[in-house]
């Protein structure tokens, strides 16, 4: 599903279901990542905070997450939770909820993603890991599509190697690595590897652009994905907010 187009169709349904502030109760039930994002999960609440971004330029380090280090084999055998992560200089991106400053870590890339929408996967998705002063962690998940080229193309240009030297790439401007569209939508979840913890606050963009090159690139890299399965709401919704 297109999320660019699909969220603000999902809107009217919405309202029309009366998910607004309150919407339903959490039950104390695992609360895990990713999830299938569909219109009744969606409610409003005019009092959410708003996702405060502020990146600007960073030169990177892409680099091979390794989950089998210790395998004969793990040179040339990916293992699920496997993927590359681009490290990002420190000072050089934050965002602000509710007055809590949450600084970019790193951002790392699954295929196919995580998140469904309406039950549908998108080719790529990219995850923007961000660390609060007191360890609390925010993860922004960009679907990735077919479409023009982007700056996650410069980013995934050339792959790392599972066992060799990380890639070195000249600074870019963060703020393009998310989509021109700022609706948003918020859940708390979980890490999506082990040891799955729980507590993640999770906002979700509308789709970015990525070249087919690009994805198959990366496809040709995890043959077998890297993604973990969608899991169940367990009573919990998906607030809409602007990102600003």
């Amino acid at each position: 599903m297109n999320l660019k187009r699909s969220l603000p169709a999902l809107l009217p349904l919405v309202l029309s279901a009366s998910f607004f502030a309150g919407g339903t109760a959490e039950s104390g039930t695992p609360k895990r990542s990713p999830v299938n994002v569909t219109a009744n999960a969606i409610r409003f609440d005019p009092h959410a905070p708003k996702l405060d971004v502020t990146y600007g330029y960073s030169a990177l380090e892409l680099k091979y997450i390794r989950k089998d280090a210790a395998k004969t084999d793990g040179c040339t055998v990916r293992d699920h939770e496997e993927t590359e992560e681009a490290e990002v200089r420190p000072g050089s991106g934050h965002v602000t909820v509710a007055g809590t400053r949450y600084d970019l870590v790193q951002f790392h890339f699954h295929t196919p993603s995580e998140h469904q929408f309406g039950g549908r996967n998108t080719p790529l998705e990219m995850h923007l890991v961000h660390r609060s002063a007191e360890g609390k962690l925010l993860v922004v998940g960009v679907p990735l599509v077919v479409g023009s080229h982007s700056v996650v193309d410069d980013v995934l240009a050339k792959l790392a190697p599972e066992c060799g030297d990380p890639v070195d790439i000249e600074p870019i401007n963060l703020n393009r690595l998310l989509p021109l569209n700022h609706h948003t939508l918020h859940y708390t979840g979980s890490l999506t590897t082990a040891p799955f913890t729980e507590g993640v606050e999770w906002y979700l963009t509308t789709e970015q652009h990525v070249t087919a090159e690009t994805i198959a690139r990366f496809k040709g890299l995890f043959t077998a994905g890297n993604a973990r399965a969608t899991q169940p709401l367990n009573g919990r919704t998906l607030v809409e907010v602007p990102r600003i």
